[in-house]
C-alpha cells in the first residue's frame, strides 16, 4: 500500500521493484518520495537480504551490518538527488558492494602493515638451563685437542664450510672432517657423563 503523509493530496508515489539476488523472489516496495518513509520501507524489506549479501563479501556479520547501515544512511542523505526512485534498491546494492570493497581494502592494508608478533620469550628456567648447557659445552670444548676445538668452533660457531675451515686452518678437507668427527665424539662423551 502506498505511503502518504497526512495532508498530502497529490504526493508523487513511486514503486521500487528489484530482485535482490538472482533466484531470490522479487521485492515490491511502494514508497512515497519522502526520504524518511521511503528509506524506512526499504529498510524493513531489504535490510536482511543486504546484510546476507554483505556478509558473503566481507566474511563477518558485524562488519556486514555496519556496511549495510552506512549504505542506508548515505541513501537517506542523497534521497532528494536520486534521479530515479525506482532504482533505490540498485543504488543500495551498489553502495553495499562498494563499501564492502573498501572494508576489504582497508583490511589488506592493516594486515600488510601490522606489527610482527614478537617470538615468545623463553622462561627464566629455560634461560638458566640454556646458560648451564652453554657453559658445559664451553668447558668441554676447552678440554679438546687444539685442532679438534678449532674445527668445531669454525664449523658450528663460525658457520664456515669445510673448504673455508681447511683454508683457515691450513689443512686438507679430509683432515677437517676427521678433526670435526673426533671432536664431536669427544664432546658427546663428556656431555653425556656430566648430565
Amino acid at each position: 500500500m502506498p505511503f502518504r503523509k497526512p495532508g498530502d493530496k497529490g504526493a508523487r508515489q513511486t514503486d521500487v521493484t528489484e530482485t535482490m539476488v538472482a533466484g531470490a523472489p522479487a521485492a515490491s516496495v511502494s514508497v512515497d518520495w519522502d526520504a524518511d518513509q521511503a528509506v524506512t520501507q526499504l529498510y524493513s524489506t531489504q535490510y536482511r537480504p543486504l546484510v546476507r549479501l554483505a556478509t558473503l563479501l566481507v566474511r563477518d556479520s558485524a562488519t556486514a551490518e555496519e556496511v549495510v547501515q552506512d549504505a542506508f544512511v548515505a541513501m537517506h542523505g542523497a534521497w532528494r538527488r536520486l534521479r530515479d526512485p525506482n532504482k533505490a534498491l540498485s543504488y543500495l546494492r551498489q553502495s553495499v558492494v562498494n563499501r564492502a570493497r573498501s572494508v576489504l581494502r582497508h583490511r589488506a592494508v592493516v594486515e600488510k602493515h601490522a606489527p610482527k608478533a614478537l617470538p615468545d620469550a623463553p622462561s627464566a628456567e629455560q634461560g638458566a638451563m640454556g646458560e648451564l648447557e652453554r657453559a658445559a659445552v664451553i668447558e668441554a670444548l676447552r678440554d679438546l685437542p687444539t685442532r679438534q676445538r678449532e674445527a668445531i668452533v669454525l664449523r658450528y660457531y663460525g658457520d664456515l664450510s669445510e673448504a673455508q675451515i681447511a683454508d683457515a686452518m691450513g689443512i686438507s678437507r679430509g683432515a677437517v672432517k676427521s678433526h670435526t668427527a673426533r671432536g664431536i665424539a669427544a664432546l658427546r662423551s663428556v656431555l653425556e657423563h656430566t648430565t
